[in-house]
Formats: C-alpha cells, structure tokens, sequence
C-alpha cells in the first residue's frame, strides 16, 4: 500500500494515516510515510535497543525495524501485521503495527494537544489527538521514538561549538514548534550561537497572533525580524504561518525559515511555492543557524 495524496500548501490540513497496536488507535502523518509492507522476517542485531526488532532490505536497502509495541509499553510485538516505512530527519525506519484502518484528512485546528497533567511534556510521544466520528486518535511523536532510541538522531549541539566564537546579537526572532523539548533545545542553541533575543511559541497560531499584534501596534521590526517554524503544529501549521506571511504586503519581506523533519523533495517544492527564505531538515542545527546566519546579513 502505497498513499501519496497531494494537498494544496498552506490550507492548514494534513491526513493522518490510523493504525492499531493492541486494539488501540494510533495515528501518523501521511507526509512521513514511505510506505507501507507486509510484515517480513528482520535479523536481530546483538546488543540493540529492546525497541529494536531488527533490520531487513526490502529492494536492497537496510532498514531498522522498530516494534512500536514495546516503545509505548504494551508487550512485544508478534510476527505478522504491517511495516510502516517512514523517512523523516534523512531517516528511513520501519514501524511494526498490526494494522491499518484508513486514511482521514484533517484541519490542524482540529488536533488537541496532551493533556500535560497526564504526561511529562518531555517525556511523552503523543504530539497531539483527534477525534474521528467518536473515536480518539493518539498521534504518535515518531522523532521523539527514533531519539529516544537513538540520541545520535537528536539536536546536537557540537554542531554549534563547531562554529567557534561568535557575536550577540539582538534581533528578535519568532520560533514555532509544539515539541516542549524541541523548543527548549533549539532556543537554548540559539542563544549559544548568539541569538538572544528568541520568543519561542506552541505552534503556528501563537506566532502569527504576535506577528499580527505587532503589526498592527507599528512594532513588528521590534518583535519580530525573522521566523523559524516547524511544519507539523497543532492550531496551525507552518506552512500556513509562511502563507499568511507571504500573503500580507506588508509581511511579505519578512525572512521565513522551515525547520522540519519532514524536509524532502516533495515538502521542499511546496515550501518553495508559499515563499519559504530556507528550508532544513531536523536535526541540522548547525546549518539552521548558517542559515539565520546569511538572512540576517542579507
């Protein structure tokens, strides 16, 4: 089963693909996957992560095969069901599930983000829950799964010291990402890399709640002088945010920068048609700032 549904950029929608693991409903966004594959027979890898079931080629190519099962605590995972093939972050990683149900498109004002009385912000790996005809669909933080296996996938923040020394410098930036820990990291290597004047937001309502006060307040190169956005956001999205952006002559020259997991050839085209200034993958924090680097001399 293979689903490339194309969408128009910037309508703040996504599909979500629904999955089951021990009767439970899961969901993924349809722009991570590859994929999707009969279960195939993997070969263990000594000492790996208990999460790790095994790798295998399918047309000639290694993949990880990981069984979700054991990552969000409900047993080991039994042969037989489906593989999900994902890239995301430059990774292709096989999920074991034991079925699909569908697809269902959906707006990102519809996804609820986790209780945080339910879960550490950091530690949890639901990025947020819709409700399809009654029925609750947990979607699963696939990045977080993958660094919590391993960290290597993660920010890395030798990335900066790489850098060497470097200036303050003052000019205000608009950051939009729902991961609390993303945020944290990215922020904290922001700053490390001279950025000190960072407001980071939940997700791509918040930052365009600010850019739009601001502007109208006659503020805006006080608040906001460039933007790094994740793309996938409860509210809305960043491909929204940059569309809005682009879309207002006034805002229009306002430098937009997607910071994303989801960065191929295909999101890179549609980021290129609503005007993004640049476009990287997680978890380049070093080019990111490169990047901020030349938008802010420009």
């Amino acid at each position: 089963m293979e689903s490339k549904i194309l969408m128009e950029s910037g309508t703040n929608e996504l599909e979500v693909l629904e999955f089951t693991i021990a009767g439970n409903s899961y969901g993924i966004n349809v722009a991570k996957i590859r994929e999707i594959i009969n279960y195939q027979e993997v070969t263990p890898i000594p000492n790996s992560h208990p999460s790790i079931e095994g790798i295998f080629m399918p047309r000639d190519t290694m993949i990880t095969a990981v069984d979700l099962s054991n990552c969000l605590q409900l047993g080991e995972g039994k042969p037989g069901g489906l593989f999900i093939i994902t890239n995301f972050n430059k990774l292709d990683v096989a999920f074991h599930v034991e079925n699909v149900i569908g697809i269902h498109r959906v707006s990102w004002t519809q996804i609820m983000k986790p209780e945080t009385t339910l879960s550490n912000t950091n530690d949890g790996i639901s990025t947020g829950i819709v409700n399809i005809n009654g029925k609750l669909i947990v979607i699963l933080d696939f990045e977080k799964i993958v660094s919590d296996i391993n960290p290597e996938t993660g920010i890395k923040f030798s990335e900066i010291e790489e850098l060497g020394e470097r200036r303050r410098n003052d000019i205000p930036i608009v950051f939009a990402e729902d991961s609390a820990l993303l945020k944290k990291l990215v922020k904290e290597s922001l700053i490390k890399a001279g950025y000190t004047n960072v407001m980071s937001c939940d997700d791509g309502q918040e930052a365009w709640d600010i850019i739009c006060d601001a502007q109208q307040k006659g503020i805006i190169n006080e608040v906001c002088q460039l933007v790094i956005t994740d793309i996938e956001m409860p509210r809305m999205d960043g491909f929204r945010l940059l569309k809005l952006i682009k879309d207002d002559s006034k805002l229009k020259t306002l430098p937009v920068v997607i910071f994303s997991s989801l960065i191929n050839e295909e999101m890179r085209k549609k980021g290129e048609a609503l005007g993004a200034d640049a476009q990287l993958s997680k978890p380049e924090i070093g080019n990111l700032v490169r990047e901020v680097d030349a938008l802010v001399n420009r």
